[in-house]
């Protein structure tokens, strides 16, 4: 593996990776009762998976997500219109909250959650997109140097 960025800054964003990406889970299943949501959600893991970038490089990070960013972009934004199609079945109004209820887990999933993890993709892949054309761009620029 080529690293990029400094021993410290490799071991920090290997430990923080993990722990990062835990907060941003709790944040994004406590948004639609308390603060939080897809939306800080997002930034949370964006910054994890930034950090990582800046320590590993781009081939590290795209080895670890699998996916484009952009592919996250377009998955958060089929989610946010999935999540209205449940009211639409029951002939309710545009965006009306829909509960079911897990008992085997005693989990309440939602239609609020639904466009909740929409967002949270949308957020990681926007910034994650957004990232990575700068740092190509600045790469770009010190070429031409």
């Amino acid at each position: 593996m080529v690293r990029s960025g400094t021993l410290i800054l490799s071991v920090a964003a290997r430990l923080l990776l993990p722990l990062q990406l835990l907060f941003s889970v709790f944040l994004l299943l406590r948004g639609h009762d308390e603060p939080g949501g897809g939306f800080i959600a997002g930034l949370v893991a964006s910054g994890a998976f930034t950090l990582y970038f800046f320590a590993y490089g781009r081939g590290a990070l795209s080895k670890m997500l699998k996916v484009s960013p952009r592919d996250l972009v377009a998955m958060g934004l089929l989610f946010g219109v999935l999540s209205t199609l449940p009211a639409w079945w029951m002939g309710e109004p545009f965006f009306t909250s829909q509960w079911w209820t897990i008992p085997v887990i005693d989990f309440k999933a939602s239609t609020p959650l639904i466009f909740d993890i929409g967002v949270y993709l949308a957020v990681v892949g926007s910034v994650l997109t957004a990232i990575t054309a700068l740092v190509d761009t600045d790469h770009a620029d010190d070429s031409r140097d």
